[in-house]
């Protein structure tokens, strides 16, 4: 069991909840700080002007609520804003929401009854997901209209997610004996006014973002095995002069990863002999292609930016991010923009970029392999069959390629694609949950070339039949990543074995559980 309240969630504490189906617990000494936080609002607005308490909201806010309709005024935020369209959500990400929203309520610092956070602890526990739509915040008040629909559900409408099937929330309700909840005081406009939709997906993100990541190295590492590249371009010795964290992490990978093989070269050994001196033309190749040369400049930087991304994402989680902030312990109602949401807007986007670029480099390197003038070493398109009657991985390069013109099309950041909306009230936004619905985009897409990448791999190394000179650690996932998709000679529809591949790869712990990367 995973306690939400004072303490920090750490990435692992999310991830735990969201993937291992940890319970929630609130501790009671911190339902009791909510419960002051709450009383200290009740008391402390019912003879002063505090917005979104006795007021309209946004541009409305100058219209003064009478006290028979400030109930009722948080009933209308939900319904006006449960405006949503598009696809519904996955409930997973949903579920990545409300752990989000639950944590910053958590905090007491926004003035709702305790029924709030004890119905959203319910509700993650027993996986009961609101159906909540892709389209609607613009990320400055918050992702209101995500948020809304969350509302939508916490009051007993709309409808739910359970088991994979869509039913009305009261019905769900009813089976599990859990009661809506009432409006007390502003639990409308505090489940609405946050970021935690843009900061639910945005840690999905960085978790798959981290696994994609060590998949893109293995992949890389495992295509310089089976081109027998030289290994100088992955050595401590050439990537510490180059004074980045993620450089020296991607080459200390790469080296626990082929430091066994038998097919990597040392220069020494081949390049630096004297016959080679005397000799116009060199067979050797004697620098490889940047694709399987600079792999730890090219995924240095994306891991650092994972890292970063990472620590402010986290940051947002433990925040406080809605308006007004409610401190009963200076006795005060603060009124600002936590609710805005440029953090994780600028961080998706960056993200969304970096993880662009590893496709990038995945479909370079799948290139490489698939063309013989290239490679020089198998043949095109690693067609295991008769050249000319069989089409090898010719058919899956489309795929690839198309997939990764698609992610850099959707690298235009949404930072910067402001709409000013709400009568000009919110004159500047961050498009914040865009953003991470487009990097989780980008995210799927990249373990779909990966997969492709992979696919190609494992035809080549057998073409190559060269299993018993693989590392110990290439070697393992040969062998894991066969038995799910089978060496082919034929042509078949391969389809379902992409899908079968990338499920593979995205369901694995991590490569390092495997014993892969030291």
């Amino acid at each position: 069991m995973i306690a939400i309240g004072q303490n920090t969630l750490t990435l692992q504490d999310f991830a735990d909840i969201l993937l291992k189906e940890e319970q929630v617990i609130l501790n009671k000494p911190d339902l009791e700080t909510v419960d002051v936080n709450f009383r200290f609002l009740k008391e402390f607005s019912a003879d002063k002007l505090i917005y979104g308490i006795n007021t309209g909201f946004g541009p409305m806010a100058q219209y003064k609520i009478s006290n028979e309709n400030l109930l009722q005024l948080q009933y209308n935020l939900i319904y006006s804003h449960s405006s949503g369209s598009g696809a519904l959500l996955p409930a997973r990400l949903v579920k990545a929401l409300m752990i989000a929203r639950l944590n910053s309520l958590m905090k007491a610092y926004s003035g709702v009854h305790t029924d709030v956070v004890l119905l959203l602890k319910e509700l993650i526990n027993n996986n009961i997901t609101p159906c909540i739509y892709e389209h609607g915040g613009v990320g400055a008040s918050g992702d209101l209209v995500q948020l809304a629909h969350l509302g939508l559900v916490l009051i007993g409408e709309g409808e739910v997610m359970l088991d994979g099937a869509t039913y009305p929330t009261l019905e769900i309700f009813n089976r599990f004996g859990i009661k809506p909840l009432t409006i007390h005081v502003r639990e409308g406009l505090a489940v609405l006014n946050g970021t935690s939709a843009m900061t639910g997906i945005g840690l999905v993100n960085i978790i798959k973002a981290k696994k994609l990541m060590e998949w893109s190295v293995l992949l890389s590492a495992m295509t310089n095995e089976i081109m027998e590249a030289f290994d100088d371009h992955y050595s401590h010795e050439l990537n510490i002069v180059k004074h980045h964290n993620g450089q020296n992490r991607i080459s200390a990978m790469m080296r626990g990863l082929l430091k066994d093989s038998k097919m990597i070269r040392t220069r020494s050994e081949y390049l630096y002999q004297p016959e080679n001196q005397n000799r116009d033309i060199i067979e050797d190749k004697v620098q490889e292609y940047y694709s399987l040369r600079c792999i730890t400049q090219i995924l240095g930087p994306v891991h650092d930016t994972i890292g970063h991304a990472e620590k402010v994402l986290v940051d947002e989680l433990n925040s406080v991010n809605d308006n007004p902030v409610i401190d009963h312990v200076n006795n005060n109602v603060f009124h600002g923009g936590n609710f805005h949401g440029d953090y994780v807007s600028l961080e998706m986007d960056k993200l969304k970029i970096a993880i662009t670029k590893l496709s990038m480099l995945s479909e370079r390197q799948l290139n490489y392999l698939l063309n013989d003038k290239l490679n020089q070493k198998l043949p095109p398109f690693v067609n295991l069959g008769v050249l000319g009657l069989n089409f090898g991985m010719q058919g899956m390069q489309f795929t690839a390629t198309s997939t990764v013109a698609e992610n850099q099309t959707m690298s235009f950041p949404m930072y910067v694609h402001s709409i000013p909306n709400n009568n000009d009230n919110q004159d500047i936004v961050s498009m914040g949950c865009n953003a991470a619905l487009m990097t989780q985009k980008v995210i799927d897409n990249s373990f779909t070339v990966l997969a492709i990448q992979l696919m190609t791999i494992l035809q080549a190394v057998d073409y190559l039949n060269c299993q018993s000179k693989l590392s110990v650690a290439t070697r393992l996932v040969y062998t894991e990543m066969r038995a799910v998709f089978p060496k082919f000679i034929d042509d078949l529809p391969k389809y379902k074995d992409l899908h079968k591949i990338k499920s593979a790869m995205e369901d694995s712990k991590s490569i390092s559980s495997l014993s892969v990367i030291s």
